[in-house]
């Protein structure tokens, strides 16, 4: 079983910058592909970008292209999410998780974290 703590949400104004991290726990970090969600109030979970287990491959939603870059440090058994250029559409809370396979669609990822929220005020 795999556990994922999520942190670095909080309160920014639009244009701003934030670096959301995900801790996990396990020996095999490394195997996993890991994506990054959120959620808005009354929405659905969508899907904002996933990255190889060795980190070469990344993919992102077109809606955080160029401003979003997602990496990790197996070595550190943590993935990041750099976020600038923050609007406040971007509000909602941030999730991340395990992927099964490669895709973008939630039902693929297994473990999830708690959330953390990010507020992007106008």
């Amino acid at each position: 079983q795999v556990q994922l703590v999520e942190s670095g949400g909080g309160l920014v104004q639009a244009g701003g910058s934030l670096r959301l991290s995900c801790a996990a726990s396990g020996r095999t970090f490394s195997s996993y592909a890991m994506g990054w969600f959120r959620q808005a109030p009354g929405k659905e979970r969508e899907f904002v970008a996933r990255i190889s287990g060795t980190g070469g491959i990344t993919y992102y939603a077109d809606f955080v292209k160029g401003r979003f870059t997602i990496s990790r440090d197996n070595a550190r058994n943590t993935v990041y999410l750099q976020m600038n250029s923050l609007k406040p559409e971007d509000t909602a809370v941030y999730y991340c998780a395990t992927a099964i396979g490669p895709s973008n669609n939630y039902r693929s990822y297994a473990y999830w974290g708690q959330g953390t929220q990010v507020t992007v005020s106008s």
